[in-house]
């Protein structure tokens, strides 16, 4: 077969093309995604560490009002929905819901599943980021994002060509200038390593012209 017809094949729930996810491929990003990223919010919970975006925020209200971070989360993100709708498409917004509802669910149940019992700080901040920033790679290359900023990331390198690693570091840093008002200089400067580690993770990792696959 040709590269031209393998290209117009349709694409079944088991078999991909060379351009184009499978559903069950997709559903394996969306999950392996949702768990790695969830995994590192738990790190960085437990050292009591902020970050960027709608989880940042999650973040200060949860040690603000003590409410459920996953719980807070699902909700930041509810207004994004509308413009991954209009701006990137149906598959792209179901894929990001359900990206966005397991990682909420996981984080809050993770901590029944997986105890630190001593988590160095520096350790925290740096593989709490890789583990996030891993996971929003799989779901980026899925076409999918943990909603919030993410969604804007992703618009703004499809539609300008801005990597979205680094516009995802610039919003980032917006959210991480409110933790001045609730953490100490050091939990900053250990939040904003990770959020650093997270963001060159898909920065140097994530580029339209490398990998094309929808």
């Amino acid at each position: 077969m040709s590269d031209a017809a393998a290209k117009k094949s349709p694409v079944g729930f088991w078999a991909s093309s060379s351009d184009k996810h499978s559903p069950l491929e997709d559903i394996q990003g969306v999950v392996a995604g949702s768990m790695l990223a969830a995994l590192g919010v738990t790190m960085l919970a437990k050292a009591e560490f902020l970050i960027g975006g709608t989880a940042g925020l999650g973040f200060l209200i949860r040690y603000s009002t003590g409410l459920s971070f996953g719980l807070v989360f699902f909700a930041l993100n509810l207004p994004f929905y509308w413009i991954a709708y209009k701006r990137l498409g149906l598959s792209f917004t179901v894929k990001t819901f359900a990206a966005v509802a397991l990682t909420s669910v996981l984080t809050d149940f993770l901590p029944q599943l997986i105890g630190f019992d001593h988590i160095n700080p520096i350790a925290a901040a740096l593989f709490g980021g890789l583990l996030i920033g891993a996971g929003m790679l799989a779901l980026f290359r899925h076409r999918a994002s943990l909603g919030g900023f993410g969604i804007l990331a992703l618009y703004l390198q499809d539609r300008f060509g801005w990597r979205a690693g680094f516009v995802q570091l610039g919003l980032d840093g917006l959210v991480l200038a409110l933790s001045f008002f609730v953490a100490s200089p050091f939990v900053i400067l250990c939040s904003i390593l990770a959020a650093v580690t997270l963001n060159l993770t898909l920065a140097i990792n994530h580029r339209t012209d490398r990998y094309i696959v929808r």
